[in-house]
Protein backbone atom coordinates (compact mmCIF):
# COMPACT_ATOMS: atom_id res chain seq x y z
CA UNK A 1 0.00 0.00 0.00
CA UNK A 2 1.28 3.33 -1.09
CA UNK A 3 1.18 6.17 1.84
CA UNK A 4 1.51 10.09 0.38
CA UNK A 5 2.36 12.52 3.37
CA UNK A 6 2.79 16.10 2.39
CA UNK A 7 5.17 17.72 4.80
CA UNK A 8 7.60 20.96 4.63
CA UNK A 9 10.94 21.44 5.83
CA UNK A 10 13.84 23.56 5.55
CA UNK A 11 17.16 22.92 2.81
CA UNK A 12 19.10 23.81 6.30
CA UNK A 13 17.04 21.30 8.24
CA UNK A 14 18.02 18.05 6.45
CA UNK A 15 19.14 16.37 9.61
CA UNK A 16 15.77 17.02 11.01
CA UNK A 17 13.76 15.62 7.25
CA UNK A 18 16.41 12.28 7.96
CA UNK A 19 15.28 11.77 11.10
CA UNK A 20 11.69 12.19 10.48
CA UNK A 21 12.02 9.69 7.69
CA UNK A 22 14.00 7.16 10.02
CA UNK A 23 10.92 7.53 12.21
CA UNK A 24 8.75 6.57 9.35
CA UNK A 25 10.77 3.45 8.77
CA UNK A 26 10.32 2.57 12.41
CA UNK A 27 6.63 2.81 11.96
CA UNK A 28 7.16 0.30 9.05
CA UNK A 29 6.64 3.29 5.88
CA UNK A 30 9.62 3.40 3.62
CA UNK A 31 10.67 6.26 1.57
CA UNK A 32 9.89 5.52 -2.12
CA UNK A 33 9.32 9.13 -4.10
CA UNK A 34 9.57 12.69 -3.22
CA UNK A 35 8.46 15.73 -4.85
CA UNK A 36 8.23 19.12 -4.16
CA UNK A 37 7.01 18.39 -0.09
CA UNK A 38 5.59 15.56 -1.29
CA UNK A 39 6.68 12.52 0.31
CA UNK A 40 5.84 8.55 -1.24
CA UNK A 41 5.89 5.89 0.86
CA UNK A 42 4.91 1.44 1.24
CA UNK A 43 4.83 -0.53 3.57
CA UNK A 44 8.40 -2.29 4.96
CA UNK A 45 9.25 -4.30 8.03
CA UNK A 46 9.27 -1.88 11.08
CA UNK A 47 12.88 -0.36 10.99
CA UNK A 48 13.81 -2.09 7.71
CA UNK A 49 15.34 0.97 6.04
CA UNK A 50 18.05 4.06 7.23
CA UNK A 51 17.23 6.72 5.12
CA UNK A 52 20.12 9.92 3.92
CA UNK A 53 19.39 12.73 2.09
CA UNK A 54 22.49 14.55 0.60
CA UNK A 55 22.66 17.74 -1.84
CA UNK A 56 24.89 16.98 -4.60
CA UNK A 57 27.14 19.48 -6.41
CA UNK A 58 26.16 18.26 -9.28
CA UNK A 59 22.09 17.51 -10.67
CA UNK A 60 22.02 13.15 -11.06
CA UNK A 61 22.08 13.31 -14.13
CA UNK A 62 25.70 14.75 -14.37
CA UNK A 63 28.51 12.14 -14.66
CA UNK A 64 30.23 12.64 -11.75
CA UNK A 65 26.58 12.84 -10.03
CA UNK A 66 26.10 9.05 -11.76
CA UNK A 67 29.19 7.69 -10.98
CA UNK A 68 29.02 9.05 -6.72
CA UNK A 69 25.35 7.34 -7.02
CA UNK A 70 26.72 4.21 -8.93
CA UNK A 71 29.12 4.08 -5.85
CA UNK A 72 26.55 4.35 -3.34
CA UNK A 73 24.92 1.39 -5.50
CA UNK A 74 27.58 -0.48 -4.74
CA UNK A 75 27.88 -0.33 -1.24
CA UNK A 76 24.05 -1.70 -0.57
CA UNK A 77 22.59 1.69 -0.83
CA UNK A 78 19.50 2.59 -3.47
CA UNK A 79 18.47 5.88 -4.46
CA UNK A 80 14.85 6.32 -4.03
CA UNK A 81 14.05 9.97 -4.74
CA UNK A 82 15.98 12.87 -6.35
CA UNK A 83 14.74 16.33 -6.50
CA UNK A 84 16.92 19.05 -8.16
CA UNK A 85 20.29 18.51 -6.41
CA UNK A 86 19.02 16.60 -3.30
CA UNK A 87 19.26 12.65 -3.39
CA UNK A 88 17.19 10.17 -1.00
CA UNK A 89 19.38 7.49 -0.27
CA UNK A 90 17.73 4.22 1.85
CA UNK A 91 19.56 1.64 2.28
CA UNK A 92 18.26 -2.10 4.53
CA UNK A 93 19.22 -1.39 8.49
CA UNK A 94 20.30 -4.97 8.79
CA UNK A 95 23.25 -4.44 6.37
CA UNK A 96 24.49 -2.00 9.39
CA UNK A 97 25.36 1.57 9.88
CA UNK A 98 24.79 3.87 6.98
CA UNK A 99 26.08 7.36 7.11
CA UNK A 100 26.99 9.70 4.04
CA UNK A 101 29.39 11.66 5.95
CA UNK A 102 31.89 9.83 7.90
CA UNK A 103 34.04 12.51 8.53
CA UNK A 104 34.20 16.06 9.64
CA UNK A 105 35.30 17.37 6.25
CA UNK A 106 32.36 16.15 4.42
CA UNK A 107 29.89 17.33 7.23
CA UNK A 108 31.66 20.54 6.62
CA UNK A 109 31.55 20.30 2.79
CA UNK A 110 27.75 19.42 2.40
CA UNK A 111 27.03 22.84 4.97
CA UNK A 112 28.94 24.52 2.12
CA UNK A 113 27.29 23.53 -0.59
CA UNK A 114 23.82 24.34 1.17
CA UNK A 115 25.32 27.52 2.00
CA UNK A 116 26.27 28.24 -1.65
CA UNK A 117 22.67 27.04 -2.68
CA UNK A 118 20.52 29.49 -0.45
CA UNK A 119 23.11 32.99 -0.36
CA UNK A 120 22.01 33.25 -4.37
CA UNK A 121 19.07 32.79 -3.99
CA UNK A 122 18.49 34.81 -0.51
CA UNK A 123 20.56 37.76 -2.84
CA UNK A 124 17.99 37.66 -5.86
CA UNK A 125 15.00 38.00 -3.56
CA UNK A 126 16.58 41.12 -1.79
CA UNK A 127 17.47 42.63 -5.64
CA UNK A 128 13.81 41.71 -6.59
CA UNK A 129 12.27 43.53 -3.87
CA UNK A 130 14.93 46.65 -4.03
CA UNK A 131 13.48 46.62 -8.15
CA UNK A 132 9.88 46.41 -7.14
CA UNK A 133 10.08 48.88 -4.27
CA UNK A 134 11.74 51.26 -7.14
CA UNK A 135 8.86 50.35 -9.57
CA UNK A 136 6.42 50.85 -6.78
CA UNK A 137 7.15 54.31 -5.52
CA UNK A 138 8.15 55.58 -9.33
CA UNK A 139 5.41 53.99 -11.34
CA UNK A 140 2.41 51.89 -9.74
CA UNK A 141 -0.95 53.54 -8.44
CA UNK A 142 -1.59 51.09 -5.87
CA UNK A 143 0.07 49.16 -2.87
CA UNK A 144 1.53 45.68 -3.84
CA UNK A 145 2.69 42.98 -1.21
CA UNK A 146 5.26 41.42 -3.97
CA UNK A 147 8.24 43.77 -2.72
CA UNK A 148 7.45 42.08 1.00
CA UNK A 149 6.99 38.83 -0.24
CA UNK A 150 10.69 39.02 -1.97
CA UNK A 151 12.13 40.55 1.43
CA UNK A 152 10.70 37.81 3.40
CA UNK A 153 11.88 34.79 1.61
CA UNK A 154 15.18 36.93 1.45
CA UNK A 155 15.03 37.43 5.15
CA UNK A 156 14.38 33.59 5.59
CA UNK A 157 16.80 32.85 3.36
CA UNK A 158 19.51 34.37 5.05
CA UNK A 159 18.55 32.86 8.73
CA UNK A 160 18.74 29.94 6.95
CA UNK A 161 22.44 30.76 6.02
CA UNK A 162 22.85 31.85 9.42
CA UNK A 163 21.94 28.37 11.05
CA UNK A 164 24.47 26.93 8.40
CA UNK A 165 27.21 28.85 9.58
CA UNK A 166 26.57 28.20 12.51
CA UNK A 167 26.99 24.54 11.75
CA UNK A 168 30.15 25.25 9.39
CA UNK A 169 31.70 26.97 12.82
CA UNK A 170 31.18 23.86 14.93
CA UNK A 171 33.08 21.28 12.31
CA UNK A 172 35.91 24.25 11.66
CA UNK A 173 36.58 24.37 15.70
CA UNK A 174 36.18 20.04 15.88
CA UNK A 175 38.46 20.35 13.01
CA UNK A 176 40.93 22.40 14.72
CA UNK A 177 40.56 20.76 18.14
CA UNK A 178 41.40 17.41 16.33
CA UNK A 179 44.61 18.56 14.84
Amino acid sequence: MRKVIKKFFWAWDFEKEEKWLNEMSAKGLALVGYSICTYSFEECEPGEYTHKIQLLEHRPSHPESEQYIRFMEETGAEQVASYLNWVYFRKKTAEGPFELFSDIESKLKQCILIKKLLLPIGWLNLGVAIMNFANLAFNAPRFSWIPFINVFCALILFAGVNEINKKIKAYKKEMFIRE
